[in-house]
């Protein structure tokens, strides 16, 4: 999906660059070049969160989408070891509008534009990103380009037919890019419950830290492991992390998690997972038109009555019934939909009401804040251990 290529050396040594964001439709902002030089190419889309720009550029599911942040004023923290979501940064691209000129926090050992470079990641700074935000708001998330160095001198007609052809986020399947190659296993922190299969399709170390916590082993398998596979472990149940790409694309992962679903195993989803229970449970997903990501979004928890702010990142949803209960049309009985976005009344949680499954839209390890959804690992935490006792 990214077509980069870079100078190693960091932009804060060298004098302004030019640098120029095209989308499909034509629409043109230029800039100066942040982080590496060349080009890339992704999804534009706009991430909310005045703070956390560590967390999201190393989330993986970002893989394949040029980030733009909202907030104006970007990398005065700099980057640290502790904050890291995964093991690179995965957005294909970083717009930002100011770019610190210090790193001001104690814990920082590099900047961010250091960290971009080194990384690969084109860049590009000076635009409006408020303009660009608009923008994609009304005519929705699309195909863009940033050209930065001497890529940005290239011919406009040249660079928007580039831009034209990279491949579209609908009916992409980015699981094998993000995913590991071998299993990884982090212990259980105080009372064990059990081993935990954890199907790596974007994971976060902090989505890792929190189940540990819980008392699991957390197994994290590679995305194209087979059920038997995942019963050699002899799970007590099944987690699916956040990702990127279509789920319509994932059959393989939707037909895995139907044969753990027909095991009996309890299921947690979040994010992609939660998409893929949807199409597992036999409902539809569809592509939003600018999606939902930053750390400030409101959800209501239906079984609660609770409102709470969520960190999100997704931009496909799932098509159910928002009020009562219905039937799985793959026949795993009643299915109600748990929680609600309140800003468009999407669908961001799933709770089967005849086995033990549930899910939600977005990440409730929640990094960079707020914890509101903390409690929810703690939900399948009791979960896991009621089915435990009923099995006896």
């Amino acid at each position: 999906m990214t077509l980069s290529t870079s100078s190693p050396q960091a932009s804060t040594a060298r004098l302004p660059d030019p640098a120029v964001l095209v989308l499909e439709d034509g629409t043109r902002h230029r800039g100066r070049a942040y982080g590496a030089r060349g080009r890339t190419l992704g999804e534009v889309v706009f991430a909310t969160g005045m703070s956390g720009y560590q967390e999201t550029i190393t989330d993986p599911s970002y893989a394949g989408q040029i980030v733009l942040q909202t907030a104006p004023h970007i990398g005065n923290t700099g980057m640290n070891d502790e904050d890291t979501e995964s093991r690179r940064i995965w957005v294909a691209g970083y717009i930002v509008r100011d770019p610190s000129r210090v790193v001001s926090n104690w814990r920082a050992n590099a900047s961010l534009d250091e960290v971009l470079v080194e990384d690969g990641i084109v860049g590009i700074s000076g635009v409006d990103t408020r303009a660009v935000t608009r923008h994609i708001r009304s005519a929705g998330s699309m195909r863009g380009g940033i050209f930065s160095g001497a890529e940005a001198e290239l011919d406009p007609e040249e660079q928007l037919r580039i831009v034209r052809e990279a491949p579209e986020m609908t009916g992409l399947n980015l699981s094998a890019q993000v995913s590991v190659e071998t299993a990884t296993v982090t212990p259980a922190v105080g009372e064990r419950i059990g081993n935990l299969a954890v199907l790596d399709l974007g994971v976060k170390q902090a989505t890792i830290d929190n189940l540990a916590a819980r008392g699991f082993d957390v197994h994290v398998l590679p995305q194209d492991v087979s059920i038997d596979e995942i019963r050699a472990i002899e799970p007590v149940a099944v987690f699916y992390s956040n990702g990127p790409g279509d789920p319509a694309a994932s059959g393989d992962h939707v037909e895995l998690l139907r044969a753990v679903l027909d095991d009996g195993l309890p299921f947690f989803g979040i994010c992609f997972g939660n998409q893929l229970l949807g199409r597992a449970l036999g409902l539809g997903t569809y592509k939003l038109p600018f999606g939902h990501r930053g750390i400030n979004q409101p959800v209501l928890d239906k079984q609660t009555g609770k409102v709470e702010i969520t960190a999100h990142n997704h931009g496909f949803a799932v098509e159910a019934p928002l009020e009562g209960s219905f039937d799985s049309p793959h026949g795993y009985g009643k299915v109600e939909v748990s929680h609600v976005g309140l800003n468009d009344n999407v669908v961001e949680g799933l709770r089967a009401l005849d086995i033990p499954a549930f899910s939600v839209q977005y990440h409730p390890e929640a990094a960079a804040g707020p914890h509101d959804a903390n409690y929810l690992f703690d939900r399948f935490r009791d979960m896991v251990i009621a089915n435990k006792k009923d099995a006896q």
